[in-house]
């Protein structure tokens, strides 16, 4: 298939390069070769283009920054993403667009389904949201993954600065009442390539298997490579952030499952592979 990425400089977009080069014709598209926020050009490229499938990898994804400049946030997550649907449009491709856990308000308290209770409590989450309901609106062809927590060997993670902290720091604290499921963005891409190879479009929670608190996964990281780190537990507010996060936002990955699916391996072996990978 021809395949367009967009984002493809990102994390994710490097772990999907990586799993689909050999199968697959690539267009790998970054911000500065395609600007999704751009209507016209978006969708000519498209249509110039006459991808197989697009997989959107593009976002503005720094939460709290989100909150300050809404502006970027809601052009590139909601309408970059209505404008790479109405380009599918035009040529009968469908869209895989990567969304997030923050599209709950994180008052559930037992993994949440894909029918689970919408209510997005940050700026992030709203825009996220208005890229997920313009997709729903414009095709019918479309797979929405809601995943969380990402980490990887490209870009910034919360693996790598736990382990960039603990060179300096024999205590750090970490917020122990945000529970969700940290997904490695190699397995993340591998299950994309799974699913383009079907046509059940729907929309789908898609993570590793597993979950834990922020404080949790940071005293795990330690232990997996070594580190003598006191990790000192605090709750979200002693921990002050610009946006809110939910408190609570594991995923249910039950039409991944139901459409026959494996379950992607736990957290815990995931994390053990990357930090081999960067020792």
């Amino acid at each position: 298939m021809k395949i367009l990425i967009t984002g493809s400089n990102g994390m994710l977009g490097h772990d999907l390069q990586e799993v689909l080069k050999d199968k697959h014709e690539l267009i790998l598209t970054t911000s500065k070769t395609l600007d999704i926020t751009d209507k016209e050009n978006t969708i000519n490229f498209i249509i110039e283009n006459k991808p197989d499938v697009v997989i959107n990898s593009a976002a503005y994804t720094d939460v709290d920054g989100c909150e300050t400049n809404q502006d970027i946030a809601y052009a590139v997550n909601g309408e970059g993403v209505r404008n790479l649907a109405l380009g599918c449009r035009q040529v009968d491709c469908p869209l895989v667009h990567i969304s997030t856990d923050y599209v709950f308000d994180g008052t559930a308290r037992e993994p949440i389904a894909e029918d689970g209770e919408i209510g997005p409590i940050s700026v992030y989450g709203k825009s996220k949201l208005k890229g997920e309901e313009a997709i729903q609106e414009i095709l019918d062809k479309y797979f929405i993954l809601r995943t969380a927590w990402l980490y990887g060997i490209n870009g910034k993670n919360f693996p790598k600065t736990m382990l960039e902290l603990a060179k300096d720091h024999s205590e750090i604290t970490v917020v122990y009442d945000e529970v969700g499921t940290p997904t490695y963005t190699p397995d993340l891409a591998y299950g994309i390539s799974q699913i383009i190879e079907t046509d059940h479009y729907g929309i789908y929670h898609l993570t590793n298997s597993g979950s834990c608190s922020w404080c949790e996964f940071a005293k795990y990281i330690f232990e997996i490579a070594g580190a003598d780190v006191n990790v000192v537990p605090v709750t979200a507010s002693e921990f002050s952030r610009p946006a809110p996060r939910p408190s609570y936002s594991v995923l249910k990955n039950k039409n991944w499952i139901d459409n026959g699916f494996e379950p992607l391996r736990d957290y815990k072996l995931a994390i053990k592979e990357y930090i081999e990978l960067i020792k």
